[in-house]
């Protein structure tokens, strides 16, 4: 898998900054997959844009580890013993399910993301905003099957931080709820591993907000979820099918629900919003208007089968400018039927679509090949 952050030329960045440190990738928490980290010293110093590439791991040794990228032999014989260092032991990491999401600080002058993984591929660009506000998860071989797998987008507002969170905490929630369930009722322990993420996220007492869109893949099914107005739309046969929809205080069933709260909708600059606000009516976090606002999602589950091509999840930056036909259109050609999918292309297609089209907005696109899981 190969990940690729493309940042701005700041301060922060400046030629002599070490940027191997820097990476927008974190696994999960105690152990992780080794990374080989390279600095772009071949680009030209007049480029505006510095790269980081994450490579993908080397593969498992004959007894399922990997070994530490430090560890060489020794050569060079003809050296002064006095000048050898004895190297250290060596290490022997388990190999552990790659999960994304969280962005440092340092990189939050990024300009673009791009990830190479297992069955999916992700491609974030950042609008006009000083800083990156979505973020993305994607985790594969869930509990040691490669047919489980759990993917999202996350759209911030008011900052990163409810989106941070979410992509770092929402997945794990929904395992956790789905484990917890006697019944085996997935929509429910969804929405409560929604839920829960939500009420975790307001004891932080941080301000902002995000909307959500997630897959889960468990036991032939596809599960879709969503808070706000990230959307998902799978490809059947080549015909867009929205697996979530939108939740705009525009929609007359969301409008209802916040005046029977309380609340009031209302239009500002063309845009309706919630007390001349908010433009979603459901998201993670958005303490202050809490009471309407709610984090409660709305599922789909599908049966995978052959004729569910690839699934896109990617934020309203998207769809706000590209339709969900248009959206499968430009992809398919570059996913299905051909011996070299380019599925990254496809998604790098979409984004520049709606950039032509005047979004000003932060895009990330999530493509993922539903074949590998079936």
């Amino acid at each position: 898998m190969c990940c690729t952050v493309a940042i701005s030329n700041s301060p922060v960045f400046s030629p002599s900054s070490r940027v191997s440190s820097c990476l927008f990738c974190k696994t999960s928490s105690s152990s992780s997959s080794p990374e080989t980290v390279k600095n772009p010293s071949s680009s030209s110093p007049s480029s505006p844009l510095r790269v980081l590439r994450v490579q993908k791991p080397p593969p498992p040794s004959p007894g399922g580890l990997i070994r530490n990228s430090s560890d060489c032999s020794d050569s060079g014989s003809g050296s002064s013993s006095i000048f050898k260092r004895k190297r250290p032991a060596r290490l022997d990491i388990p190999i552990v399910s790659m999960g994304f999401g969280n962005i440092p600080a340092a990189g939050r002058e990024m300009d673009v993301v791009e990830v190479d993984g297992d069955g999916y591929v992700v491609y974030c660009k950042r609008g006009r905003r000083d800083a990156m506000e979505d973020r993305y998860s994607a985790a594969i071989n869930l509990q040691g099957d490669s047919k489980q797998a759990c993917f999202g987008i996350f759209d911030g507002h008011g900052g990163a931080k409810a989106a941070e969170f979410a992509a770092e905490n929402l997945q794990k929630n929904i395992i956790d709820e789905i484990d917890k369930s006697t019944d085996g009722e997935i929509e429910e322990a969804v929405k409560n591993g929604y839920l829960r993420t939500d009420s975790e996220f307001l004891k932080e007492d941080v301000c902002g907000g995000s909307c959500s869109v997630t897959a889960l893949i468990r036991k032939g099914n596809l599960v879709v979820s969503n808070a706000g107005d990230c959307r998902a739309v799978v490809s059947r046969e080549g015909v867009a099918e929205a697996l979530t929809s939108d939740h705009r205080p525009s929609r007359k069933d969301e409008r209802d629900r916040i005046e029977a709260l309380g609340g009031y909708v209302d239009c500002k600059l063309g845009v309706w919003r919630i007390h001349g606000s908010l433009a979603v009516s459901r998201g993670i976090g958005d303490q202050h208007l809490k009471q309407w606002v709610i984090a409660e999602p709305e599922t789909r589950i599908l049966g995978l089968e052959p004729e569910l091509e690839f699934l896109i999840l990617a934020s309203d930056g998207l769809w706000d400018k590209v339709s969900n036909q248009e959206a499968i259109d430009l992809a398919r050609p570059l996913c299905t039927g051909t011996k070299n999918p380019e599925p990254l292309s496809a998604c790098r297609k979409l984004v520049d679509l709606s950039i032509l089209r005047g979004s000003l907005d932060d895009i990330s696109v999530m493509l993922i090949q539903l074949e590998q899981f079936y």
